[in-house]
């Protein structure tokens, strides 16, 4: 099963609604969707950074659920995406590619 860093923004150029209360409605949605994702196990992690309009999640699963899953905020908010490859595979390709190199 993959993991991922999903690093999201708001997009200022959403049609952000005006009013307080569409505003929190609209907000309501959002954080239901993220409970939602959690329940399902495919959100582990997940926060807002200190600038009030950003912050990260730590997602598992395949990566057409994780498109899928981010998509779903589009226009409101834009994510950058990364899958994470865990330390010790990333230690023995890279230590194949080196070996490789030096033999040939």
């Amino acid at each position: 099963m993959a993991r991922f860093l999903i690093l999201w923004c708001s997009n200022p150029a959403a049609p952000w609604p005006t009013s307080p209360q569409e505003s929190l409605k609209l907000n309501e949605r959002m954080w239901a969707g993220i409970d939602n994702l959690m329940k399902k196990g495919e959100v582990k992690e997940f926060g807002f950074f200190a600038d009030g309009r950003s912050g990260y999640g730590i997602g598992e699963g395949e990566t057409a659920d994780t498109f899928r899953n981010v998509s779903m905020y589009l226009p409101y908010i834009h994510c950058e995406v990364h899958e994470i490859i865990p330390y010790e595979k990333g230690k023995e390709i890279i230590r194949a590619v080196l070996k490789a190199a030096a033999q040939g």
